[in-house]
């Protein structure tokens, strides 16, 4: 017979609330900068998905932003609800905790990055090959990532925020079974990892585009010359 996990959004073990930590802990720095990158990477593989997606369809700056957000929103609640589903947590017990947990973070980050975005001059006008772009993206998920880290500290510091998810990490089951075994186990490091790569990848190529013109016009003419 399997056992039923009541999960109760906003109840933590007492230990988890224990507010009593001096403001300085660098465990309690260190947690809230592990949340912070674990919610980043979902929220900048929905963006960067939506800038795609939005930049070749033609959108407008305003839907183009809009789809990003949703994007990230929903990627962001996916990489934080898959380790929970292989823990053996239901779905609707995963994403109340997910809900209660990571919101507060996501929604801070969201704005954050895409006022940076608005506020740099050409940066949403840029195309996907363009260095504007990707420096501009790297800028803005820097500066969210520098603005979350003290949101989630002080979630942490009352046992909300990622505390919620942790805290059932350790109330469901310990082994996967079944369909769940097959859940990837996606680490925040290879993640991010991943994501840097990919920027930089992008921002590799398109400091290439911009110098390719210079050197593909010299090439008809030196054809033409020679005819």
């Amino acid at each position: 017979m399997n056992k039923t996990h009541h999960v109760l959004v906003g109840e933590v073990p007492r230990r988890e609330r224990d507010s009593s930590r001096p403001s300085g802990d660098p465990k309690m720095t260190g947690m809230a900068v592990s949340a912070t990158l674990h919610c980043l990477t979902g929220c900048a593989i929905g963006e960067i998905a939506g800038l795609i997606i939005g930049t070749t369809a033609g959108l407008t700056s305003l839907a183009t932003i809009a789809l990003s957000v949703a994007l990230a929103f929903l990627f962001g609640y996916a990489l934080s609800i898959l380790p929970l589903l292989k823990a053996g947590m239901g779905l609707v017990a995963a994403g109340s905790v997910v809900l209660a947990a990571d919101t507060l973070s996501i929604v801070t980050m969201e704005v954050v990055d895409n006022l940076v975005m608005v506020v740099i001059p050409g940066a949403m006008d840029a195309g996907l090959v363009n260095v504007i772009f990707w420096l501009s993206m790297a800028l803005a998920f820097l500066t969210a990532f520098a603005v979350a880290v003290p949101v989630n500290r002080y979630l942490l510091m009352r046992g909300k925020g990622h505390a919620l998810t942790h805290s059932h990490h350790h109330s469901v089951a310990s082994k996967s079974e079944g369909w769940r075994t097959h859940i990837p186990n996606l680490g925040t490091s290879a993640l991010v990892a991943a994501l840097a790569a990919f920027m930089l990848g992008g921002l590799v190529v398109s400091a290439a585009a911009e110098l390719t013109p210079a050197s593909a016009m010299n090439t008809p003419a030196a054809d033409n010359s020679r005819h």
